[in-house]
């Protein structure tokens, strides 16, 4: 069993850096922290970078997730082999890139990129935005699947992820007392869906829809509520078609032993219990 401990950052390919990275320091709210040839480093809270930038196919996309110690790295990497996955060791030179000890990299069952991370570099000054949005850091990724039954096999059987929900047939999943850090939407194609941020209170989610809306940032869903985890929301559309959550509230699972996965219908309506409707076409199954 691999054992996740936190998640770790996104690397998203773009071909305007320099435009991706205003979005999300002037519009998201996250600081430019390091910028080289390898990309723009962004931070959401303590850590050296939560979300990275390089020149590159808009479809390249790696999502990042942290191991506790170099066995459990090790050990992950014979699993994943023996289960016929490729799993390419990063280089001193990528592990540079990648502003992390050591890592293993590998491609999940719908060709998702994922990066197994040891020991990611803090930052030695506290977070400073560019924007006050009210981040206290990066949460949960939705992440493209081709079969989400499969996909949460996968993840359930071969690391310490549970399932919280069903959404239809997306499975909400997590490895720690958050009630999702992943969730698992049918697409044709591989790639991170959407990217949250957790906010401090229901008026930083209200004041960053007005601000939105003020800038003209299309709103892609919200602001409501999810039936599943609790939390106030407002999703809107970034650079080359990301979607970026804001949310609060997010419903803790304390006793996972004792708490009981649910089933909500397919179709958009059980995204939202204030009614509120999205315009993201992975919600609408």
């Amino acid at each position: 069993m691999i054992e996740i401990k936190d998640m770790s950052y996104v690397r998203l390919g773009t071909p305007d850096v320099d435009g991706a990275v205003k979005f999300a320091s002037e519009i998201v709210g996250l600081e430019e922290g390091e910028r080289d040839a390898s990309g723009v480093y962004m931070r959401s809270d303590h850590r050296h970078h939560t979300l990275a930038y390089f020149d590159g196919d808009a479809s390249d996309h790696t999502t990042a997730m942290e191991v506790s110690d170099r066995a459990g790295l090790e050990a992950a990497a014979k699993e994943l082999a023996a289960l016929g996955i490729d799993v390419h060791k990063g280089s001193d030179a990528e592990c540079e890139t990648r502003r992390v000890k050591a890592f293993i990299n590998f491609g999940d069952p719908s060709g998702n990129s994922i990066d197994l991370v040891l020991r990611p570099y803090h930052h030695r000054a506290r977070y400073f935005p560019a924007r006050d949005a009210g981040i206290t850091g990066f949460s949960h990724i939705g992440l493209r699947s081709s079969d989400p039954a499969r996909d949460e096999d996968f993840w359930t059987k071969n690391f310490n992820m549970r399932v919280s929900d069903w959404l239809g047939s997306c499975g909400l999943i997590t490895f720690d007392q958050v009630h999702h850090r992943i969730a698992l939407f049918p697409s044709e194609n591989p790639g991170v869906q959407h990217i949250n941020h957790q906010v401090e209170t229901f008026d930083d989610v209200m004041r960053s829809w007005y601000f939105l809306c003020d800038k003209q940032i299309k709103i892609r869903f919200g602001p409501g509520r999810h039936p599943t985890s609790t939390a106030i929301f407002v999703y809107f559309e970034g650079p080359d078609d990301m979607t970026y959550e804001y949310s609060t509230g997010v419903r803790m699972i304390t006793d996972p032993e004792n708490d009981r996965p649910r089933q909500f219908p397919p179709g958009p309506e059980a995204f939202c219990m204030w009614g509120a409707m999205p315009d993201i076409p992975e919600f609408q199954d």
